[in-house]
């Protein structure tokens, strides 16, 4: 046997290609009501090795065999093994329910002009948050490798759940980044001063 001793579970962090502007993010339109406006987007959604259709395929020929398996049993006369296989195909088909409720599991980050907006979906559940780009604060909620917190007019919003702890640093400055490139083309706004809302 052999072993191999590394430092760390996981490589360093990659750099972003040369030439593209983003690691994490991506640059997107979105569709308003009189035309498409350039935006950037963060996706940031649960690392999912099968997804949900792919899962009821499976459960479905699983259901299948034990099934056709049962039903050989019932034939030569043992009509318990029947009732163990629905039993067991209940509860695995309530354990593939639960993973596949939350396999769309995601952070939805969309820096749009001056409005940044945070989606978290979990299972049904999608909140929903809108800061002013100019006034948000990217920290880490804890320490180091900790959950990525955005604040602003006192709202909290924490993200990165779905990153490794050595990757969030890179999503904190890449927003960062992102938020400073939107002060840098607004006016100065002085804060407590009344936002115009756009028309």
């Amino acid at each position: 046997m052999i072993a191999t001793i590394a430092p760390h579970h996981w490589s360093a962090p990659s750099r972003p290609p040369a030439g593209a502007a983003w690691q994490y993010g991506r640059e997107v339109l979105l569709a308003g009501a009189r035309d498409a406006r350039p935006a950037v987007q963060w996706e940031l959604k649960r690392n999912c090795s099968i997804t949900p259709r792919q899962l009821g395929a499976v459960y479905l020929s699983l259901c299948s065999l034990s099934l056709l398996i049962a039903l050989g049993f019932l034939w030569q006369g043992a009509p318990v093994v029947l009732a163990f296989a629905g039993l067991e195909l209940l509860l695995v088909g309530v354990a593939m329910l639960v993973y596949a409720r939350h396999a769309g599991d995601r952070d939805v980050i969309t820096l749009a002009g001056p409005s940044l907006a945070v989606e978290q979906h979990s299972g049904r559940r999608v909140e929903r948050a809108e800061f002013r780009a100019e006034w948000v604060a990217v920290e880490p909620a804890a320490g180091q490798g900790s959950l990525v917190e955005l604040s602003g007019h006192g709202q909290r919003v924490r993200v990165g759940r779905f990153l490794r702890p050595e990757l969030r640093a890179g999503l904190a400055a890449e927003l960062r980044r992102a938020l400073r490139a939107v002060r840098l083309r607004s006016p100065e706004i002085e804060p407590g001063s009344e936002l115009k809302q756009p028309r």
